[in-house]
């Protein structure tokens, strides 16, 4: 018997949200048509379950490994990529070296911390863009990511 692939459709469908984090990863998951697999909830668990985080790949794998989560490295780059492509997480790559992935997609700005290399949320309110330039035909603006560098006086 052969196992016909399995088809992930990205319609987002709003989740059931209901404060319990593993409940509320596989409503998220299911929402926008991913399979609630076992490394997927796990994952998404320590990832979601503590409230708005910017995470590496490298730093997600570490807390897996401390929370006995049997992952590799490349699971964990995979699942934060599906992640990312289903806009349940929001990629912010600071000098084209280092990526983070953001746990809030809302429309917002960072600051980036150049001593211990740590992203914290910039309130929308306190950043404004008087004017956005002129794109070429057949394309538009999908977002606009400012990224302020941060480092220690002195």
């Amino acid at each position: 018997m052969r196992e016909e692939p399995v088809q992930e459709a990205h319609s987002h469908i709003e989740p059931h949200l209901n404060g319990c984090p593993w409940h509320d990863v596989n409503e998220m998951l299911q929402s926008v048509g991913l399979r609630p697999t076992r490394q997927r909830m796990a994952l998404g668990w320590l990832l979601f379950g503590k409230g708005d985080r910017h995470l590496t790949a490298e730093m997600l794998y570490e807390e897996a490994s401390q929370a006995k989560v049997p992952v590799s490295l490349a699971t964990v780059y995979n699942t934060l990529n599906q992640l990312t492509e289903v806009g349940l997480l929001r990629q912010v790559s600071v000098d084209g070296t280092k990526t983070y992935f953001d746990t809030n997609v809302s429309a917002h700005q960072h600051f980036y911390l150049e001593n211990n290399h740590e992203l914290i949320d910039i309130p929308n309110a306190e950043v404004e863009l008087k004017a956005t330039p002129d794109v070429p035909d057949g394309y538009e603006i999908a977002r606009v990511d400012v990224v302020v560098r941060l480092r220690r006086k002195g």
